[in-house]
C-alpha cells in the first residue's frame, strides 16, 4: 500500500457521519441553511423596478390625466409602464443567466460520510460533518480540527492577522478563512446563521446592484432633481390654476405637462437594461459576474496585475528533465534514476499536490507510467519508491516556496529531502544558481532537489537553520504551457492603454522569459521583488518602471496593489491560486479562473468559468459600452430635465399658460430621447471610462438645458404676441413644440457622435417621424399640432438654429482636453485620500 493510500484509510472516529446520523440532524434542522444567492430574487427585481419615487410621481400624474382626459395626454403613463416591464424582463433574463452560471462555479466542499469522501453543495452540510481541507479550500462553516498534516490556515480576511496559523487537532476553524498549505479535516460545530462568518460567504457570491460610481452618480442626480421638482411643481400647479381658473381641466393637463418631463424616468431604466444585457452577453462567454459593478469597474481599469501561473500559462506543466548535481555543479546522469524515485516519494507524500508537484507525480509515479517504474529498477536496489515510508512531511506554501519530507527507505536508510526554489534553498553566491539562471532564461521553471539534515520547523520562516544546511542534489526543470490566447489579450490591453504587470512567485528570470515569449513590453528586465524597497513611494517607483516581477510573496502582491491604488491607478488583479487571494480582495476588480482555488473564486468579482484569459477583453469592452453609453444618454435625459424646470419657472414668473400639453412632450421625449436612447445605450462603445460622471454630465446638460428652455420660451412669447384671437393657444403651442423639437434634435445629433451609418439613420428617422406627424391630418389632430402661417414657424426655425450654434459652442468647450486633465488629477487626489484612510 502506498503512503497516499495509507493516508486515506480512516479510523472509526474519522469516518464521518453515517447516513442515519445525517438524516437525524436534517430532521432537527441542523443544516447549513445560509441563503447564498447569485442574484436578486424575482420579487426584489419587480419591486426595484416598480416601487420608485419617480414611478410614484408619474403614477399620480397619470391618474390625474385619466380623470380629465383625453387619452392622448396620458400616453406618457403607458410609455412608463412599457419601459418598466421591459426592465423587469431584462433583469429576470439576467438573473436566469447568473443563476445557471453560479451552479457551474459553485464551491463543492469535500465531506467524509460513511468513510467515503463526497463532493457536496454547501447547503447540504450538517452539524457534525467531517470536512476535508487542502490548499486553496475555503472553510465554509465553523469547526474544530480533527486531522492535521501541517495544516496552515489564513484568517486575515476575518481577523486582519497577516501570518497563516498552523492548526493542530482541537484548534478552532472559522468560516471565511482558507487553507494556504497542508491538509486536514475538521468537524462542523456551527452551521448556517450560527457560523462566525456566515455573512461572508453570502456577500462574496451575491449579485448586487449597488456601490458603483455610475449608480451612485445617478442616485445623486436623482436626489438633486427631486429637490428641483418639488418647489417647481408646486409653483406650476398654483400658477396654472390661477391663469386658467376658468378651465380647470386644461389647467390640470398643462400642469401635468410641465411636471412629467422633469422626471428622467428612462435614465434609471436604461442603466438597469444596459447592465442586465451586459450580464447576459458575458454569461454566453462563460463569465460569471458575481457583482454587477464589476462590469463597470473593469472598464475603468488602467493597470492589470497578472499572476503568471494559471493566467498567462495553463495550469498544467511537463517535466523536461532531472539534472543531477556533482560537487555543486551540473553533472551527468549518474544516480538520476534514484533521484527520480526521491521525487516520486515526495509526490506520494503530498496528498494535495500543486501544479509543479502534480507534473512530477505524473512523470515519476511508481505505477509503471514513469521512469521509476522501469522493470529493471535500474539505479536503485529497492526497485521503486512505493515501499518508502514517510516519517515526516512539510507541504509546499507560497511563503516558504519549498516543501519537504523525511523518508525511511526499504534498506532502513533515513534521509530528508527538500524541493523548492533554488534561490531560497541556496545562499546567494552558490555556483548552482548560475545554471539556474541559464535555464530560467529559456523560460523553464527550475526546482532544486536537496538533501537536508532534517525537515525545517514548519512554524518558522524560510530562513531556518535546516534550510541553510542543505546539499543540492538535482535540478528539476519543468516547461509551462503558454495560453494560446495570452499574447492577443496582452496586445489588446496595450492598444487600450491598460498597463499589464506580471506579479509571480516564480523566479524573476523565468517569469521574464515567459513574458518575453508573449512579447510583453519590458519583459527583458524582470525584477526580483525581494530587492524592492519597503516604503510605499519606493515601491511605486519600481512598479512604474518595471513590468515583470518575480519572487513576489502573497503579502507583497497585496502591498503592490495598494501602492498602485494610492497613486491614482484603478487596478485589476487576476489569479487562480491561494497566494493571490489577498491581492484579489484588495484590488478594485478581482478576476479568478474557474479552476482556481475555492478561496480565490469566493473573493473575486468576476470568475472566468471556462478559464479563458481571452474573455477579459470582452468584459472590458462590455464595461466600456455600459459606462460610455449611459453617460451618453444621461446628457439627453438631464438636458430635458433642466429645460423642463426652466420652462416651468419662466411660466410661473410670466404668469402665462404652460406652452405644452402632456401629449406634446410625450412625442418630443419619444423621438428625441426615449427611442434614440434605447439604441444608443446598447451600441458598441470603446471609450475608456473616466471618473466624475456627475460633474461631467452636468457640465453640458445644465447649459444645454438652459439654452433649450430659454430659446423655446422666447419663441413662445413671440408667438403669443404674433397670434391673437380664438384658438391662438394651439398655434403658440405648435410653434413652441417645433422649436423645442429642433433644439432637442441637435442635442441628439451631438450626443450621437461619432457618426456611423446607423447613427445617422437613427437621427434622420426621428426627424422624419416628426415631419410625418406635422403632415398627416389625423396625427395633427391626435397630437394637437398645426402650424399656422409661415412667419412664426420660420421664426421658430431661426431661433432653433441660433440655439444650435450655442449648443455646439458649449459642447466644444466641455470636451476641451483641459477638463479631462482636471478630472484625472482630481481622481488621483481622491484615490490618495481614500488610501490614507484605508484600514491596514
Amino acid at each position: 500500500m502506498t503512503q497516499r493510500e495509507e493516508g486515506r484509510s480512516a479510523p472509526a472516529q474519522a469516518r464521518g457521519l453515517s447516513t442515519a446520523e445525517v438524516e437525524e440532524r436534517i430532521s432537527r434542522g441542523e443544516v447549513n441553511d445560509v441563503p447564498v444567492r447569485s442574484s436578486r430574487s424575482a420579487a426584489s427585481i419587480v419591486r426595484a423596478n416598480v416601487l420608485t419615487r419617480f414611478n410614484a410621481i408619474i403614477g399620480v400624474l397619470f391618474l390625474l390625466i385619466l380623470v380629465v382626459g383625453p387619452v392622448q395626454d396620458s400616453l406618457f403613463g403607458f410609455v412608463i409602464l412599457a419601459n418598466t416591464l421591459i426592465g423587469i424582463v431584462q433583469e429576470l433574463r439576467a438573473k436566469r443567466t447568473l443563476d445557471s452560471l453560479a451552479v457551474i462555479g459553485e464551491a463543492r466542499p469535500k465531506v467524509r460520510r460513511d468513510g467515503e469522501t463526497r463532493d457536496l453543495h454547501t447547503h447540504e452540510i450538517v452539524l457534525g460533518d467531517l470536512i476535508e481541507l487542502g490548499p486553496g479550500d475555503k472553510c465554509v462553516v465553523d469547526g474544530e480540527v480533527a486531522e492535521s498534516d501541517a495544516l496552515e490556515i489564513d484568517e486575515s480576511l476575518l481577523t486582519g492577522e497577516a501570518d497563516p496559523v498552523l492548526k493542530r487537532p482541537g484548534d478552532r476553524v472559522m468560516s471565511g478563512s482558507f487553507v494556504v498549505a497542508g491538509s486536514g479535516a475538521f468537524t462542523a460545530t456551527r452551521v448556517g446563521r450560527d457560523a462566525y462568518a456566515a455573512q461572508l460567504a453570502e456577500e462574496a457570491s451575491r449579485f448586487t446592484l449597488v456601490h458603483s460610481e455610475l449608480r451612485s452618480g445617478i442616485n445623486d442626480l436623482l436626489k438633486y432633481i427631486t429637490w428641483m421638482i418639488v418647489p417647481t411643481g408646486i409653483g406650476l400647479v398654483l400658477s396654472q390654476l390661477l391663469v386658467r381658473h376658468h378651465d380647470i381641466e386644461d389647467a390640470i393637463r398643462r400642469m401635468v405637462g410641465g411636471i412629467a418631463p422633469m422626471v428622467p424616468e428612462g435614465l434609471v431604466l436604461l442603466t438597469s437594461i444596459a447592465f442586465a444585457i451586459g450580464v447576459v452577453r458575458l454569461g454566453r462567454r462563460q463569465c460569471l459576474v458575481q457583482e454587477l459593478p464589476a462590469i463597470e469597474g473593469l472598464a475603468r481599469v488602467d493597470v492589470v496585475c497578472l499572476d503568471k501561473t494559471g493566467t498567462l500559462t495553463e495550469g498544467g506543466m511537463d517535466v523536461t528533465g532531472v539534472r543531477a548535481l556533482q560537487d555543486g555543479k551540473a553533472g551527468g546522469s549518474s544516480g538520476t534514476a534514484y533521484l527520480q524515485r526521491v521525487l516520486a516519494a515526495l509526490g506520494s507524500a503530498d496528498p494535495r499536490p500543486n501544479a509543479s508537484m502534480r507534473a512530477i507525480v505524473d512523470a515519476y509515479s511508481p505505477d509503471g507510467s514513469g521512469p521509476t517504474g522501469s522493470p529493471d529498477g535500474s539505479g536503485s536496489p529497492d526497485g521503486g519508491s512505493a515501499n518508502w515510508r514517510t516519517e515526516q512531511s512539510l507541504p509546499f506554501s507560497s511563503a516558504r516556496k519549498y516543501s519537504g519530507a523525511t523518508f525511511v527507505e526499504p534498506d532502513g536508510t533515513r534521509r530528508s529531502w527538500l524541493l523548492g526554489a533554488p534561490d531560497v534553498l541556496l545562499p546567494p553566491d552558490h555556483p548552482v544558481l548560475e545554471e539556474v539562471d541559464r535555464l530560467s532564461r529559456e523560460g523553464l521553471r527550475v526546482l532544486l532537489l536537496a538533501s537536508a539534515d532534517g525537515i525545517p520547523d514548519r512554524e518558522r520562516s524560510a530562513g531556518d537553520e535546516a534550510v541553510r544546511r542543505t546539499e543540492p542534489a538535482a535540478l528539476v526543470t519543468l516547461e509551462q504551457r503558454l495560453r494560446p490566447e495570452a499574447a492577443d489579450t496582452l496586445r489588446y490591453f496595450a492598444d487600450q492603454d491598460v498597463t499589464a504587470k506580471v506579479l509571480s512567485g516564480d523566479n524573476a528570470v523565468s517569469v521574464g522569459a515567459v513574458a518575453a515569449k508573449l512579447r510583453l513590453p519590458g519583459a527583458q528586465h524582470p525584477v526580483d521583488s525581494r530587492r524592492l524597497p519597503d516604503d510605499a513611494e519606493g515601491m511605486v517607483r519600481e512598479l512604474e518602471k518595471g513590468t515583470v516581477f518575480g519572487r513576489v510573496s502573497p503579502r507583497q502582491k497585496q502591498d503592490m496593489v495598494a501602492a498602485l491604488q494610492a497613486h491614482g491607478h484603478h487596478v485589476a488583479m487576476t489569479g487562480d491560486g491561494v497566494n493571490d487571494v489577498l491581492a484579489l480582495k484588495d484590488a478594485d476588480i478581482g478576476v479568478a479562473m474557474g479552476t482556481g482555488s475555492e478561496a480565490t473564486r469566493a473573493v473575486a468579482q468576476i470568475v472566468l468559468l471556462d478559464n479563458s484569459f481571452a474573455t477579459l477583453p470582452s468584459v472590458v469592452a462590455e464595461g466600456r459600452r455600459v459606462i460610455g453609453n449611459i453617460e451618453r444618454v444621461a446628457y439627453l435625459f438631464l438636458t430635458k430635465t433642466v429645460y423642463s424646470v426652466l420652462l416651468a419657472a419662466l411660466v410661473i414668473l410670466w404668469q402665462v399658460p404652460y406652452p405644452f400639453l402632456p401629449r406634446h412632450l410625450t412625442l418630443l421625449s419619444s423621438l428625441t430621447i426615449g427611442i434614440p436612447a434605447f439604441f444608443l445605450a446598447l451600441a458598441p462603445n470603446r471609450e475608456r471610462a473616466r471618473p466624475h460622471f456627475v460633474r461631467r454630465v452636468m457640465r453640458y446638460s445644465v447649459p444645454a438645458g438652459l439654452i433649450a428652455g430659454t430659446a423655446t420660451f422666447a419663441t413662445y412669447l413671440l408667438a403669443r404676441h404674433h397670434y391673437t384671437g380664438k384658438g391662438s393657444l394651439a398655434a403658440e403651442t405648435s410653434v413652441a413644440t417645433l422649436t423645442l423639437f429642433l433644439i432637442a434634435m441637435w442635442v441628439l445629433a451631438i450626443v450621437a457622435r461619432p457618426y456611423s451609418w446607423w447613427r445617422v439613420l437613427l437621427v434622420l428617422t426621428m426627424g422624419l417621424c416628426f415631419l410625418a406627424v406635422l403632415a398627416t391630418p389625423w396625427l395633427q389632430h391626435f397630437f394637437a399640432l398645426k402650424l399656422v402661417g409661415t412667419a412664426m414657424p420660420w421664426t421658430g426655425v431661426a431661433v432653433a438654429a441660433a440655439a444650435a450654434v450655442a449648443l455646439e459652442a458649449v459642447w466644444r468647450w466641455v470636451r476641451h482636453p483641459r477638463h479631462h486633465e482636471r478630472d484625472n488629477a482630481a481622481a488621483k487626489a481622491l484615490r490618495r485620500r481614500l488610501d490614507r484612510n484605508r484600514p491596514r
